[in-house]
């Protein structure tokens, strides 16, 4: 079984993912990380990584033909990443959601424990995250659409949807765990 999950900055995606990690004993791949990474390495914030994005598809390409290639030879894995869901077809589909202010209120809060976030410049207040996560998601959404004429965003793409908004990690997760059990 391979599990896809997407959503909404600051959703609890990464909670999800490495609990269900934990729980089913899978591996867990997140594309996030590498991007971060990638973002670091060119001396970018994700944010400017993700403009460039936007005129050279190769940021893209390279993380997408990586997680072709999983959905291809591997199984029994977990992997958190926009395009995941229509890369591995045969994967259960899961999109986080949460309002757009929670969601930058958990990444400020978030900011000085994981330095790692790479999130942008200047995230001095949750309206500068709430800014951020907004030309993000702009930018995720012209990506794939000039590149795969896909939404990510159009929850009738995914098997489940949850929102995290008024949840609890422990429960937005047990829903999360809930469905997979039942489609094993």
């Amino acid at each position: 079984m391979i599990i896809t999950i997407t959503g909404d900055p600051g959703s609890g995606k990464s909670t999800i993912g490495k609990r269900l990690e934990q729980e089913l004993g899978y591996k867990r791949y997140y594309m996030g990380q590498i991007r971060r990474d990638a973002a670091r390495a060119k001396g970018m914030t994700l944010e400017e990584y993700n403009a460039y994005g936007e005129m050279h598809p190769e940021t893209d390409i390279e993380v997408d033909d990586y997680q072709k290639h999983l959905g291809e030879t591997e199984d029994d894995f977990i992997i958190e990443g926009r395009t995941s869901w229509f890369l591995i077809p045969q994967s259960i589909k899961i999109y986080v959601k949460v309002d757009p202010m929670e969601g930058a209120r958990r990444i400020f809060a978030d900011l000085p424990i994981n330095q790692g976030r790479n999130e942008g410049n200047n995230l001095h207040s949750v309206e500068d995250v709430l800014a951020s996560n907004n030309k993000r998601a702009q930018s995720d959404d012209v990506r794939y659409k000039k590149y795969y004429n896909k939404n990510c965003f159009d929850l009738n793409n995914y098997d489940l949807v949850v929102d995290t908004t008024e949840l609890t990690p422990e429960e937005a997760y047990k829903k999360v765990y809930e469905y997979i059990v039942s489609r094993k």
